[in-house]
Protein backbone atom coordinates (compact mmCIF):
# COMPACT_ATOMS: atom_id res chain seq x y z
CA UNK A 1 0.00 0.00 0.00
CA UNK A 2 3.22 2.12 0.20
CA UNK A 3 1.75 3.80 -3.61
CA UNK A 4 -1.52 5.02 -1.62
CA UNK A 5 -0.75 8.73 -0.35
CA UNK A 6 -2.85 11.33 2.02
CA UNK A 7 -4.75 13.50 -0.39
CA UNK A 8 -3.51 16.64 0.97
CA UNK A 9 -5.84 19.54 1.33
CA UNK A 10 -4.87 22.25 -0.94
CA UNK A 11 -5.67 19.15 -3.72
CA UNK A 12 -9.39 19.48 -2.62
CA UNK A 13 -9.85 22.31 -2.12
CA UNK A 14 -8.67 23.54 -5.76
CA UNK A 15 -10.74 20.94 -6.65
CA UNK A 16 -13.66 22.34 -5.34
CA UNK A 17 -12.73 26.05 -6.61
CA UNK A 18 -12.51 25.14 -10.05
CA UNK A 19 -15.41 22.91 -9.83
CA UNK A 20 -17.30 25.87 -8.70
CA UNK A 21 -15.85 28.60 -10.21
CA UNK A 22 -16.29 27.04 -13.56
CA UNK A 23 -20.20 26.30 -12.88
CA UNK A 24 -20.54 30.23 -12.19
CA UNK A 25 -19.22 31.18 -15.27
CA UNK A 26 -21.14 28.13 -17.16
CA UNK A 27 -23.96 30.16 -15.97
CA UNK A 28 -25.20 27.06 -13.94
CA UNK A 29 -25.26 28.64 -11.23
CA UNK A 30 -26.83 32.07 -12.19
CA UNK A 31 -26.06 35.68 -10.78
CA UNK A 32 -27.90 36.15 -7.27
CA UNK A 33 -27.94 32.41 -6.39
CA UNK A 34 -26.90 31.88 -2.85
CA UNK A 35 -24.58 29.01 -2.21
CA UNK A 36 -24.28 26.84 0.60
CA UNK A 37 -21.07 24.78 1.78
CA UNK A 38 -22.80 21.74 3.17
CA UNK A 39 -24.39 21.32 -0.29
CA UNK A 40 -21.16 21.49 -2.55
CA UNK A 41 -19.93 19.26 0.01
CA UNK A 42 -22.10 16.72 -1.21
CA UNK A 43 -22.42 17.04 -4.75
CA UNK A 44 -18.43 17.22 -4.87
CA UNK A 45 -17.56 14.46 -2.08
CA UNK A 46 -16.00 16.29 0.19
CA UNK A 47 -15.99 17.72 3.84
CA UNK A 48 -16.78 21.19 3.99
CA UNK A 49 -13.73 22.62 4.63
CA UNK A 50 -12.51 22.50 1.21
CA UNK A 51 -15.70 23.94 -0.04
CA UNK A 52 -15.13 26.48 2.60
CA UNK A 53 -11.75 27.65 1.54
CA UNK A 54 -12.74 27.07 -2.57
CA UNK A 55 -15.95 29.79 -1.08
CA UNK A 56 -13.59 32.05 0.47
CA UNK A 57 -11.19 32.07 -2.80
CA UNK A 58 -14.08 33.00 -5.13
CA UNK A 59 -15.20 36.12 -2.83
CA UNK A 60 -11.60 37.08 -3.27
CA UNK A 61 -12.29 37.34 -6.88
CA UNK A 62 -15.22 38.50 -7.35
CA UNK A 63 -17.36 35.87 -8.15
CA UNK A 64 -19.21 35.39 -4.76
CA UNK A 65 -20.14 37.92 -2.46
CA UNK A 66 -21.03 37.41 1.31
CA UNK A 67 -22.92 39.42 3.69
CA UNK A 68 -22.05 38.51 7.63
CA UNK A 69 -24.58 36.44 9.34
CA UNK A 70 -26.99 35.76 6.38
CA UNK A 71 -25.49 34.61 2.81
CA UNK A 72 -23.05 34.08 0.23
CA UNK A 73 -24.08 34.51 -2.91
CA UNK A 74 -23.14 34.56 -6.38
CA UNK A 75 -21.92 38.44 -7.75
CA UNK A 76 -24.44 40.08 -10.22
CA UNK A 77 -22.15 40.86 -13.85
CA UNK A 78 -21.09 44.10 -13.62
CA UNK A 79 -19.89 46.44 -16.44
CA UNK A 80 -17.42 47.89 -14.48
CA UNK A 81 -16.25 45.22 -12.88
CA UNK A 82 -15.73 43.21 -16.34
CA UNK A 83 -14.36 46.52 -18.09
CA UNK A 84 -11.28 46.64 -15.23
CA UNK A 85 -11.11 42.84 -15.53
CA UNK A 86 -10.43 43.40 -19.46
CA UNK A 87 -8.07 45.90 -18.76
CA UNK A 88 -5.70 44.04 -16.22
CA UNK A 89 -6.18 40.60 -18.57
CA UNK A 90 -5.24 42.77 -21.63
CA UNK A 91 -2.66 44.78 -20.63
CA UNK A 92 -1.05 41.11 -19.06
CA UNK A 93 -1.67 39.68 -22.20
CA UNK A 94 -0.17 42.45 -24.16
CA UNK A 95 3.49 42.51 -21.87
CA UNK A 96 3.42 38.25 -22.60
CA UNK A 97 3.09 38.86 -26.56
CA UNK A 98 5.76 41.41 -26.43
CA UNK A 99 7.89 39.27 -24.71
CA UNK A 100 6.56 35.60 -26.33
CA UNK A 101 7.04 36.84 -30.05
CA UNK A 102 10.93 36.75 -30.08
CA UNK A 103 10.97 33.23 -28.61
CA UNK A 104 7.87 31.36 -30.27
CA UNK A 105 9.01 28.40 -32.73
CA UNK A 106 6.90 26.92 -35.68
CA UNK A 107 5.44 24.48 -33.82
CA UNK A 108 3.80 27.42 -31.46
CA UNK A 109 2.59 29.33 -34.15
CA UNK A 110 1.05 25.82 -35.84
CA UNK A 111 -0.54 25.43 -32.35
CA UNK A 112 -2.51 28.86 -32.53
CA UNK A 113 -3.29 28.35 -35.88
CA UNK A 114 -4.95 25.02 -34.56
CA UNK A 115 -6.47 26.60 -32.17
CA UNK A 116 -7.72 29.51 -34.12
CA UNK A 117 -9.29 26.63 -36.84
CA UNK A 118 -11.44 24.98 -34.38
CA UNK A 119 -12.59 28.17 -32.35
CA UNK A 120 -13.81 29.31 -35.85
CA UNK A 121 -15.96 26.22 -35.98
CA UNK A 122 -17.13 26.37 -32.70
CA UNK A 123 -18.52 29.87 -33.18
CA UNK A 124 -20.14 28.75 -36.74
CA UNK A 125 -21.63 26.12 -34.59
CA UNK A 126 -22.63 28.14 -32.34
CA UNK A 127 -20.63 26.05 -29.51
CA UNK A 128 -19.77 28.33 -26.67
CA UNK A 129 -17.37 25.54 -24.71
CA UNK A 130 -15.44 24.81 -27.50
CA UNK A 131 -15.12 27.88 -28.86
CA UNK A 132 -13.85 29.46 -25.40
CA UNK A 133 -11.20 26.77 -25.04
CA UNK A 134 -10.16 27.17 -28.26
CA UNK A 135 -9.19 30.21 -27.55
CA UNK A 136 -8.01 30.04 -24.23
CA UNK A 137 -5.48 27.56 -26.11
CA UNK A 138 -4.59 30.13 -28.70
CA UNK A 139 -3.71 32.59 -26.50
CA UNK A 140 -2.40 30.53 -23.65
CA UNK A 141 0.63 30.00 -26.06
CA UNK A 142 1.86 33.50 -25.63
CA UNK A 143 1.42 33.29 -22.28
CA UNK A 144 3.24 30.19 -21.50
CA UNK A 145 6.09 31.10 -24.14
CA UNK A 146 6.24 34.47 -22.28
CA UNK A 147 7.24 32.78 -19.03
CA UNK A 148 5.54 35.02 -16.68
CA UNK A 149 3.98 33.58 -14.07
CA UNK A 150 2.26 36.42 -12.58
CA UNK A 151 0.91 37.60 -15.98
CA UNK A 152 0.05 33.94 -15.95
CA UNK A 153 -1.71 33.80 -12.61
CA UNK A 154 -3.42 37.46 -13.12
CA UNK A 155 -4.49 36.04 -15.92
CA UNK A 156 -6.17 33.08 -14.71
CA UNK A 157 -7.67 35.24 -12.00
CA UNK A 158 -9.45 37.54 -13.48
CA UNK A 159 -10.71 36.30 -16.82
CA UNK A 160 -13.32 34.19 -15.33
CA UNK A 161 -14.88 37.80 -14.51
CA UNK A 162 -14.88 38.67 -18.33
CA UNK A 163 -15.95 34.97 -19.21
CA UNK A 164 -19.24 35.04 -17.58
CA UNK A 165 -20.40 38.17 -19.75
CA UNK A 166 -18.26 36.75 -22.99
CA UNK A 167 -20.84 33.26 -22.65
CA UNK A 168 -23.87 35.30 -22.41
CA UNK A 169 -23.18 37.67 -25.44
CA UNK A 170 -22.55 34.19 -27.26
CA UNK A 171 -25.79 32.78 -26.49
CA UNK A 172 -27.44 36.20 -27.70
CA UNK A 173 -25.73 35.71 -31.02
CA UNK A 174 -22.45 36.93 -30.41
CA UNK A 175 -19.23 35.61 -31.91
CA UNK A 176 -17.10 36.32 -29.03
CA UNK A 177 -14.11 36.49 -30.11
CA UNK A 178 -13.14 37.80 -34.17
CA UNK A 179 -11.02 34.77 -35.85
CA UNK A 180 -10.10 37.39 -38.05
CA UNK A 181 -8.29 39.21 -35.35
CA UNK A 182 -6.89 36.14 -34.31
CA UNK A 183 -5.78 35.22 -38.10
CA UNK A 184 -3.87 38.85 -37.84
CA UNK A 185 -2.22 37.68 -34.98
CA UNK A 186 -0.67 34.63 -36.14
CA UNK A 187 0.57 36.11 -38.79
CA UNK A 188 2.05 38.54 -37.33
CA UNK A 189 3.31 35.94 -34.59
CA UNK A 190 4.63 34.10 -37.77
CA UNK A 191 6.55 36.90 -38.97
CA UNK A 192 8.41 37.91 -35.72
CA UNK A 193 6.65 41.09 -36.23
CA UNK A 194 6.37 42.22 -32.31
CA UNK A 195 4.50 45.22 -32.95
CA UNK A 196 2.20 44.23 -34.67
CA UNK A 197 1.07 41.14 -32.51
CA UNK A 198 1.07 43.41 -29.60
CA UNK A 199 -1.46 45.67 -31.33
CA UNK A 200 -3.93 43.12 -32.55
CA UNK A 201 -3.77 41.60 -28.84
CA UNK A 202 -4.96 45.28 -27.64
CA UNK A 203 -7.46 45.38 -30.16
CA UNK A 204 -9.02 42.12 -29.08
CA UNK A 205 -9.35 43.19 -25.12
CA UNK A 206 -10.97 46.25 -26.29
CA UNK A 207 -13.49 44.40 -28.06
CA UNK A 208 -14.10 42.36 -24.80
CA UNK A 209 -13.85 45.38 -22.61
CA UNK A 210 -16.76 47.01 -25.08
CA UNK A 211 -18.94 43.89 -24.72
CA UNK A 212 -19.81 45.67 -20.81
CA UNK A 213 -20.92 48.56 -22.91
CA UNK A 214 -23.42 46.86 -24.92
CA UNK A 215 -26.70 46.78 -23.46
CA UNK A 216 -27.69 43.68 -21.37
CA UNK A 217 -30.87 41.27 -22.19
CA UNK A 218 -32.78 40.73 -19.20
CA UNK A 219 -31.63 38.78 -16.02
CA UNK A 220 -32.49 35.15 -15.76
CA UNK A 221 -33.87 33.50 -12.52
CA UNK A 222 -31.78 32.39 -10.34
CA UNK A 223 -30.75 28.78 -11.30
CA UNK A 224 -32.56 26.03 -9.37
CA UNK A 225 -29.18 24.04 -8.46
CA UNK A 226 -25.71 23.42 -10.47
CA UNK A 227 -24.87 20.46 -12.46
CA UNK A 228 -21.72 20.25 -10.79
CA UNK A 229 -19.24 17.36 -11.44
CA UNK A 230 -18.51 15.42 -8.45
CA UNK A 231 -14.57 14.90 -7.17
CA UNK A 232 -15.64 11.08 -6.44
CA UNK A 233 -17.57 9.98 -9.72
CA UNK A 234 -19.65 11.02 -12.50
CA UNK A 235 -21.88 14.49 -12.90
CA UNK A 236 -24.38 14.77 -9.94
CA UNK A 237 -26.79 17.15 -10.39
CA UNK A 238 -28.61 18.49 -7.48
CA UNK A 239 -31.97 17.40 -5.95
CA UNK A 240 -33.58 21.29 -4.96
CA UNK A 241 -30.38 23.46 -5.76
CA UNK A 242 -28.61 26.16 -3.79
CA UNK A 243 -31.59 28.05 -1.83
CA UNK A 244 -32.40 31.37 -3.61
CA UNK A 245 -33.73 33.22 -0.13
CA UNK A 246 -30.98 34.54 1.83
CA UNK A 247 -31.89 32.80 5.25
CA UNK A 248 -28.39 31.03 5.99
CA UNK A 249 -26.51 32.08 8.97
CA UNK A 250 -23.13 33.06 8.66
CA UNK A 251 -19.26 33.34 10.80
CA UNK A 252 -18.19 36.54 11.13
CA UNK A 253 -15.61 35.85 8.56
CA UNK A 254 -18.98 35.65 5.97
CA UNK A 255 -19.43 31.98 5.09
CA UNK A 256 -21.85 30.06 7.01
CA UNK A 257 -21.67 29.27 10.52
CA UNK A 258 -22.11 25.59 10.36
CA UNK A 259 -19.03 25.79 7.91
CA UNK A 260 -17.14 25.43 11.09
CA UNK A 261 -17.80 21.93 11.84
CA UNK A 262 -16.89 18.62 9.54
CA UNK A 263 -13.27 19.39 8.76
CA UNK A 264 -11.84 15.38 8.38
CA UNK A 265 -12.28 14.26 4.51
CA UNK A 266 -13.81 11.13 3.67
CA UNK A 267 -11.44 8.39 4.74
CA UNK A 268 -11.88 6.55 1.11
CA UNK A 269 -7.91 5.78 0.32
CA UNK A 270 -8.58 7.73 -3.14
CA UNK A 271 -7.79 10.81 -4.63
CA UNK A 272 -11.11 13.54 -4.16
Amino acid sequence: MEAIRPVSRTLLRDRAYLAIRDAIVAGEIEPGAVVRDAEFAELLGLSRAPVREAFSRLVDEGLLESKPQSYTRVTPVVAADVRDAAAVVGAMHELATRVAVPRLFAADVETMRSANERFAAAVHAGDVDAALDADDELHDVLVRVSGNRAAAATVARYTPLIRRLERRRFGEGGNCRSAGLHDRLIDACAAGDTDEAVTVTAEIWRGLAALADEPDSPEAPPATGPAITSATGPEVPPATGPDASPATTESAGGLPADAAVDDVEPATGVDH
